[in-house]
Parts: structure tokens; sequence; C-alpha cells
């Protein structure tokens, strides 16, 4: 559908937050995002596959990647709805998902992202939210590497297994006590 608006460029902004699975729902509905691709990143390993990144030796984490308006969704947003689906002082993976391909990152695009991503960080820590200290890394976005397509929209997919497998891992439940109260 074709409207009187602008049409703005979209950026790319890209998150670790575990399995990646869990980190698309919460920016797929909202106005602004261009599309939301799950893959991996921060390895040394050429076009890595799941068994290999998911066996925690190739440095790569889960990520996504957000396509996004800025004009309509600003990364400053999309910066505060990151902070509120991870636990950003577990070094040792999110959840139920342990190891270092479950890390938490930004993987910021440009110099402004960096500095939002600093800057957001920074207000987290000091917030008194958090008893322990902030370890989500902020690093230049480096190479992409697509996930396999059963990965890509794994919750519409597979969407009692994704339910289930949310559900046990306790992510909604940190959620609730660290954000919602």
């Amino acid at each position: 559908m074709t409207t009187n608006k602008e049409k703005h460029e979209l950026e790319l902004a890209m998150f670790a937050g575990g399995c990646f699975w869990c980190m698309v729902t919460p920016f797929e509905q909202l106005p602004g995002i261009g599309g939301i691709v799950s893959g991996y990143a921060g390895g040394h390993l050429e076009n890595p596959t799941y068994k290999e990144v998911k066996m925690g030796t190739t440095g790569h984490a889960e990520v996504v990647q957000i396509s996004f308006d800025p004009e309509v969704f600003p990364y400053e947003k999309l910066l505060e709805l990151f902070w509120q689906q991870i636990d950003p002082t577990d070094s040792g993976g999110q959840f139920q998902d342990r190891g270092s391909q479950y890390r938490t990152g930004i993987y910021y695009y440009n110099e402004k992202q960096r500095e939002l991503a600093e800057a957001s960080k920074v207000a987290l820590a000091v917030s008194g939210r958090f008893d322990k200290p902030i370890v989500t890394e902020i690093e230049a976005a480096g190479v992409f590497y697509l996930a396999e397509d059963y990965h890509q929209d794994y919750h519409k997919k597979n969407p009692e297994h994704y339910k289930e497998d949310r559900k046990q891992s306790g992510r909604d439940e940190f959620i609730e006590t660290k954000w919602t109260k």
C-alpha cells in the first residue's frame, strides 16, 4: 500500500541477547521495523553453521539484525527495548542457554549508534536496577552471517516448541521481576 508519507532510509541494528529465537518477537510488530533476521556475529570462523556456533568454539554470538526506520522508531528506543529483554549482568549466557555464544551484546554500525549504546549502558549501570556490573559488550558490528532458514521466524514455524522453550528459559519471569515492577 502506498501512502503520501515520505519514505525514509532504513538503518541496521544488531543485538545479541541469548537465544536469537527469543529476540525476534519483542521487536517484530513495532512501527518502523522493516525486518528482523537471526544470525551469527563476532566470531573467527567464516560462514559458521548453527551446529558449529552451538558448540561454543567459533567465537560467534547468536544475534538478531534489525532493519528500522529511525524517523519512526529511533535507535534509542531499540536500545531501551533491548535492555528489557536480557540479564545484562550475566557473562555466562542468558537464562537456560549457557556459553559465550549466548552472551549479550550491542553491535553498532556507526559512531552515533556506538555513542548511544555506551550512554544507555552507563545510564542502566547507574540506575540501581541491578546489583551487579553490566557486562553486555558493545562492539563494532563486523560480519553478520545469516542463520539457517529454519531459524528465521522460528516462533511462527514452530509456535508450540517456541512457547515451551521460552517458558522453560526463565526469561519472562526475569523480565517481569526486573522490568515491570
